[in-house]
């Protein structure tokens, strides 16, 4: 019997994998500026901030509030925990989508 890997149900909310996706083409301990994040995916700022929580809460991101000057800034990054959740949630779903053949035993049955 094949066993199917579980998805990462924190990364796997499409909204929540589309920032997680962005996030980890930085290197490790970049960050991005919370508007710039919200234009390169294209979603409100109401709708960003929910799913930075829920990251934020699973310790998946990090969010930094600074000022630049006399501006306040928010900056984003992907955690080493959220980076590692990430390469596992890639790998469960290249085992759904490229199986392992069964063994020769499974074969004979």
């Amino acid at each position: 019997m094949i066993q199917v890997p579980e998805l990462d149900p924190v990364i796997h909310a499409q909204a929540r994998l589309r920032v997680v996706a962005a996030l980890s083409a930085l290197t490790s301990g970049d960050r991005i500026a919370f508007p710039r994040l919200q234009e390169v995916l294209g979603m409100t700022a109401g709708n960003l901030s929910v799913h930075l929580r829920k990251l934020e809460d699973a310790g998946y991101v990090e969010v930094t509030k600074t000022h630049h000057g006399r501006t306040p800034a928010t900056l984003v990054q992907l955690s080493q925990r959220g980076r590692g959740a990430f390469e596992q949630y890639t790998a469960a779903v290249q085992a759904l989508l490229n199986p392992a053949p069964p063994s020769i035993r499974e074969e004979r049955r």
